[in-house]
């Protein structure tokens, strides 16, 4: 099991990123894989909050034989969420370095309750392992569908508890989209991870559920999520632990609002919870951690969710 771990400065989240939306695609594509060239690790821009420190460096790309937790996977994972938020052509190029022949990109429109206009993902494959990852949204969108009490519950996968409506729908919306891909690109019997950062976390953490739930077959390998917000109720979370233990991580990052929303005791998190503190370590469970957080995200106003206040500074993957 994993012990506490320090994040180096340079793999630290980092205010100050504005999230911008992607130019919109549905587009499937094949692409030349690129034998050998590997992904150099960046001091700046945008890295993700997950790196080991130890002796041994980080994989220069994703390790395609992985099968169990570690934080280099998760490091590469919460590269991939971030990707997510990139225009189709630097997806493509980017899956192309880290060893991926094959992308397929994933957008539908939908009408929830609250501003947001469709669901965004991608996946990208090879004949070992299989990628798929959701992209979040704005903040202004983020306190909309996340503060409204008034969204209505929505039956959960394969009958199993309710979940978040709004999230319900941004997934239907998708899925047989995602249910189709998987199966076409599943043939070698890759292993497959679900990837996703805020609201993507959400979705990411609902296709899992829906797969080991309604068609094994195609259940995840594994499952992590960056500052993803609650999701479901007690009923279906209590489900996913037991069907996806071992294999679903939730990272949360200091101070981050969002995974504090929606209240509970309504809704409810999944397991299993990897806190980052402000210096950087990486604490198995550490729910007293978080539990001023807890109390902090009553009563939230419209302030909470400026890029510049410090619950959002520590939501964006920088």
């Amino acid at each position: 099991m994993l012990g506490n771990e320090t994040v180096p400065s340079q793999a630290r989240l980092r205010p100050g990123l504005r999230i911008r939306p992607r130019p919109r695609s549905s587009d499937s594509r094949a692409l030349q894989p690129r034998p050998g060239r590997t992904v150099p690790l960046r001091t700046e821009g945008t890295i993700p909050p997950i790196e080991r420190r130890s002796p041994v460096a980080v994989p220069t790309t994703f390790d395609q034989d992985a099968t169990d937790y570690s934080l280099a996977h998760a490091y590469w994972l919460a590269k991939a969420s971030d990707l997510a938020y990139k225009d189709d052509a630097t997806i493509d190029e980017q899956a192309r370095d880290w060893g991926f022949d094959t992308v397929r990109h994933h957008e539908t429109r939908f009408t929830p309750p609250f501003p947001l206009e469709d669901t965004q993902a991608y996946t990208m494959a090879s004949d070992r392992m299989i990628v798929m990852a959701f992209r979040g949204t704005e903040p202004k969108e983020i306190r909309d569908w996340l503060s409204d009490s008034s969204t209505p519950p929505w039956p959960g996968p394969g009958g199993t508890g309710f979940v978040h409506y709004g999230f319900a729908q941004a997934l239907e919306s998708v899925f047989p989209d995602i249910r189709k891909t998987l199966t076409e690109l599943r043939d070698n019997d890759q292993t497959v991870w679900l990837t996703g950062h805020s609201l993507g976390g959400a979705l990411a953490m609902l296709t899992a559920a829906r797969l080991v739930l309604e068609d094994p077959r195609l259940a995840a390998d594994g499952v992590y999520t960056f500052g993803q917000p609650r999701t479901c109720d007690r009923l279906l979370s209590t489900a996913y632990n037991s069907a996806l233990k071992g294999r679903s991580y939730r990272f949360v990052n200091n101070n981050d609002i969002v995974p504090q929303l929606p209240p509970e005791p309504v809704f409810s998190h999944v397991d299993a919870l990897r806190f980052i503190d402000s210096a950087g370590k990486v604490h198995e469970g550490a729910g007293g951690l978080v539990a001023g957080l807890a109390n902090r995200a009553k009563g939230l106003t419209a302030a909470a969710f400026e890029p510049t206040g410090e619950g959002m500074r520590d939501h964006f993957m920088r």
